[in-house]
């Protein structure tokens, strides 16, 4: 049986309001999906780390309607490096865990951290911090069986500090801690390993065996630099960015990738391919339960 439990798409809400957030699930439940994650934090469901009752209860019952698998988006501005707001965002991950619990959904995604350019001699009070944070969040996680799952990023402006996936990984073995690993965002790491000429593969394989959560859409690897288009589609068109586009639009080798790597065991393979791409989604989905099956075999093999 392969490590990959299941496949589906991102969904969200438009205006912070619930109503948006259930047209977008009525959408993928006809597509057929089996696993959505929530982009929570795109809902007004907490203050000042607090959760709001009334909205939370109309969550959980909006769910229920649905047979769906969830997982859990936290912060997407997240960032434990920062000294002046981590202990807010500590406050915010563990509501969102609480959550979690509520919807039934077992992962927690935690973006990595950074420094600009200015905090640079911080580094190593920043990475322990970050350690620190992490370690708290997954022991607060513990009774409710949610795994953080940790997120590459890539660097977004000259002279910031990003671990590269190879040193998330690191991060993930040293904590040590059972309801943390790694999450892979492929184009993510496609892309920082082009910025800091580091080899895409081999920053793959470093993740891959801590990797319990897997963040899938397609790009070119291609750094933004400083272009900045007038239509978001004009980035597609230049093929510079993290363009989260359908698979098989950029140039990640897929089949390639998933006949080697294997991964920890409930893994997900989550589709950030969002609403712009409701047309093409159908399609992805069909090539992600694909690299499952592919995957699956790789797995055997590996067990062998």
């Amino acid at each position: 049986m392969s490590n990959i439990i299941g496949t589906g798409f991102n969904a969200g809400s438009t205006n912070g309001e619930l109503e948006s957030l259930e047209k977008e699930l009525r959408i993928l439940s006809e597509i057929g999906v089996d696993t959505v994650e929530l982009g929570l934090t795109s809902l007004d469901l907490i203050s000042g780390g607090r959760i709001i009752e009334e909205r939370a209860e109309r969550l959980v019952a909006l769910t229920k309607q649905f047979d769906f698998r969830y997982t859990v988006h936290g912060l997407v501005s997240s960032n434990f490096m920062e000294p002046e707001t981590c202990r807010y965002q500590l406050d915010a991950a563990k509501a969102l865990a609480q959550i979690c619990d509520r919807i039934g959904a077992g992962i927690l995604v935690q973006h990595g951290g950074n420094l600009r350019a200015e905090q640079i001699m911080e580094r190593a009070e920043a990475d322990a911090r970050e350690r620190e944070a992490l370690f708290e969040l997954a022991e607060f996680c513990k009774p409710y069986g949610v795994r953080v799952a940790f997120e590459n990023i890539f660097t977004t402006e000259p002279g910031q500090y990003r671990q590269t996936p190879t040193q998330i990984a690191e991060t993930v073995k040293t904590i040590g801690h059972p309801n943390l690993v790694a999450l892979i965002d492929f184009s993510h790491a496609y892309i920082e390993s082009t910025y800091r000429g580091l080899n895409f593969r081999e920053e793959l394989r470093a993740m891959a065996p801590v990797a319990g959560h897997l963040h899938v859409h397609d790009s070119f690897g291609r750094p933004q630099a400083f272009y900045k288009g007038y239509h978001v589609q004009e980035n597609t068109a230049l093929g510079i960015g993290d363009l989260h586009m359908p698979l098989g639009w950029g140039d990640i080798d897929w089949e390639d990738i998933f006949s080697e790597l294997t991964f920890l065991p409930g893994t997900v393979l989550m589709m950030e391919i969002g609403r712009r791409y409701h047309a093409e989604q159908p399609a992805s989905l069909e090539r992600a339960k694909g690299l499952m099956a592919l995957n699956d075999r790789t797995a055997a093999i590996a067990a062998e």
